[in-house]
């Protein structure tokens, strides 16, 4: 995601927020106005915005004050201008108690914001680094008018304001909502960044006038929402602007690919990485405690695998604990030629290339936008967005902000930095869940009946699609497998059958790695079963018809694949094809042909065989790969299976934050 979250209290976090964050994470001297401070940072002033400034006597795009911040966000939740409300006040006579309270919005409260950090992708930063002066004011009024986009959509479709007992209402704020954005340019690391924090005031206004508290908790179930669409609208900003397409890029196997400007070396993404390997080797010292964590009886605390949930906070931990002072404060023009002459020296990429990153990226846009359509079909779209989620998300369970996040990321993939129309996210999830999706809802609250928090399933099983999705096993003896250098795959779920259980190569030894050290295990990811879920899916649509017309599978397909189109090279016709080559998952010679038809059945017929080529080399690498696991290990000396009883389970799942403990404590 490029878009993170947290909570900001009228406490530590508010002085921290106003110490740090403010002046461009740096450190505010003492005794120092924040204008100056942020002057002496190299950072521009915060600014205003939302729609409901002008409620509190405010102006988009106006100077953001240290008092204003103080009063609504370190006050818990007052007017901006507080101080001066209460002295005219006084100043007519009432008491200071009344004083007080007519600067009040609303009931005090901890919670007074939250701080969304928005962030394009690292393509997009390193051309507003490293291009001329214009692509960086191109890029920075895109990334502004991204930030604006997601900020309506959080006004008009996320914000709410609860109200009666236990807060089991909940209305829309009318007015629009308040925040304060601050703007940085480089990361901890002093390479490259532009980000900005936009804090967002949890204060909203009734209909009738009256102040209340927006649920903070509705902004983190929609951030990966929020995320996917600022990435989408700040790619097609930049795009339609400088000319240029996006493509898909795999950061790591088996999740969904990122879609980064297209003709931008990805070395200049490492080159920019010197933060996060630090993470990495941080986090992999801790991901070794968690695995061998044992209790007082000497029991293993959690499982022998590292869950996605517990990686992001064990990543959260390293990133904390690995956190650099900041650099010495530089203007933006002086940030922009060193990062030049940086990546000139030590990025291993060619100056002449780096000179010419512009250019570079239009070429690789005409020549996508040659060969790739941009076309969306709902119906087809809203098999794929329907068919992931249900894969992606654990049993089978989720609500309509997960349809739409998926539908925001297809849409990115699908238009390669095109501009889309207004409203096409939302009618691919109300297709989604009229056709594809079943209401499993069992309303006992309010809060239960609203739309947003329905709960949905699929019509189809997971049997009908791939297959389900098994929990980590325990790591066998290492002496009783092959070395991790020999090559020989190892089945991950060795007692299942080759079409059920998940399995995996044993990776190359990395260097400085001893013989017997074991790449600690991690649950599977499922995001390239949940693509073959959509092309199963679409292979059962043969003889359906939507509003009297087939669906258009071809056009479809050429669309939401086309990096097999422009990376794949056909082969000759003369070339004789030996019966043992392995034949590919996907024909780019075929997907060629089918790029300009429009027959549906054609298309059908097409994915159906590729699901069959990949059903059979998933079973014959399965079969395989447990027929060599068997033959380094002897069954004589494996110790009886002890049962696992649903106690154990219990006591070896890892430790979660909940809404009582760890960072989002209290929201």
């Amino acid at each position: 995601m490029t878009v993170d979250i947290r909570v900001v209290r009228a406490g530590q976090m508010y002085r921290y927020f106003l110490r740090q964050t403010a002046v461009g994470d740096g450190r505010r001297p003492a005794r120092t106005r924040l204008r100056e401070a942020q002057e002496r940072a190299g950072v521009p002033a915060g600014r205003w915005m939302g729609r409901g400034l002008a409620v509190l006597g405010l102006a988009p795009g106006e100077e953001v004050t240290e008092a204003q911040l103080r009063n609504l966000f370190g006050e818990r939740g007052r007017h901006p201008y507080a101080d001066r409300i209460e002295a005219d006040r006084l100043a007519k006579g009432e008491s200071p108690k009344k004083a007080f309270k007519a600067g009040a919005l609303g009931r005090r409260v901890m919670v007074t914001g939250v701080d969304f950090v928005f962030r394009p992708q690292p393509t997009i930063y390193l051309l507003w680094a490293l291009g001329d002066e214009e692509t960086r004011r191109v890029i920075e009024a895109a990334h502004e008018r991204a930030i604006e986009r997601v900020l309506q959509w959080i006004e008009d479709e996320v914000a709410v304001i609860r109200y009666g007992k236990d807060g089991i209402y909940k209305v829309r704020p009318p007015g629009g909502l308040v925040a304060a954005r601050f703007r940085h340019y480089e990361a901890r690391s002093g390479m490259p960044l532009l980000h900005d924090h936009l804090l967002l005031s949890v204060k909203g206004q009734r209909l009738d006038g009256t102040w209340g508290s927006i649920h903070s908790e509705v902004m983190f179930e929609n951030t990966v929402a929020a995320s996917s669409l600022y990435n989408e609208i700040v790619a097609a900003e930049v795009c339609e602007a400088l000319g240029l397409a996006t493509q898909p890029r795999t950061v790591t196997a088996g999740r969904r690919p990122v879609m980064e400007i297209a003709g931008v070396p990805h070395e200049l993404i490492g080159w920019t990485a010197m933060r996060g390997e630090q993470i990495a080797a941080c986090l992999t010292e801790l991901e070794t405690e968690y695995v061998t964590a044992v209790d007082d009886d000497g029991e293993l605390k959690y499982l022998p695998a590292v869950s996605e949930r517990a990686r992001v906070e064990l990543m959260r931990m390293a990133a904390h604990k690995t956190r650099p002072p900041k650099p010495k404060a530089r203007s933006l023009a002086q940030l922009r030629a060193d990062w030049k002459q940086c990546a000139i020296a030590t990025s291993k990429v060619a100056a002449d290339v780096i000179n010419s990153l512009l250019e570079r990226a239009r070429a690789a846009a005409a020549a996508i936008r040659a060969r790739v359509a941009a076309i969306v079909d709902v119906a087809l779209a809203a098999v794929d967005v329907a068919a992931v989620v249900f894969v992606m998300n654990g049993g089978g369970r989720f609500h309509r902000r997960h349809l739409l996040a998926e539908a925001r990321r297809h849409l990115a993939l699908v238009l390669r930095g095109r501009r889309r129309e207004p409203g096409l996210d939302e009618d691919i999830v109300r297709a989604a869940i009229s056709t594809y999706c079943l209401d499993i809802s069992e309303p006992k609250t309010v809060r239960g009946l609203l739309s947003d928090y329905r709960l949905y399933t699929a019509r189809w099983a997971l049997s009908d699609l791939v297959s389900a999705r098994r929990p980590p096993t325990p790591v066998p003896d290492p002496g009783r497998l092959p070395p991790a250098d020999s090559g020989v795959p190892v089945l991950a779920n060795s007692d299942a059958p080759a079409d059920q259980g998940s399995f995996s190569l044993a990776a190359p030894r990395p260097p400085g790695q001893g013989a017997g050290e074991w790449e600690i295990p991690r649950v599977p990811l499922s995001y390239d079963r949940a693509v073959l879920a959509g092309a199963a899916v679409r292979g059962k649509l043969r003889t359906t018809v939507v509003r009297g017309q087939a669906y258009d599978v071809a056009a479809h397909q050429q669309a939401a694949m086309p990096e097999l189109l422009i990376a794949g090279q056909d082969p000759g016709p003369d070339r004789p094809e030996p019966e043992d080559e392995p034949q590919p998952a996907f024909d780019v010679a075929a997907l060629r042909v089918l790029k300009a038809s429009r027959t549906d059945v054609e298309a059908l017929d097409f994915t159906a065989e590729q699901l069959r080529r990949l059903t059979d080399a998933f079973t014959k690498a399965g079969d395989g790969a447990r027929t060599r696991t068997k033959k380094f290990a002897d069954p004589e000396d494996a110790p009886a299976p002890n049962p696992v009883r649903e106690d154990d389970q219990r006591a070896h799942r890892p430790q979660q934050p909940d809404r009582h403990h760890g960072p989002g404590a209290g929201r």
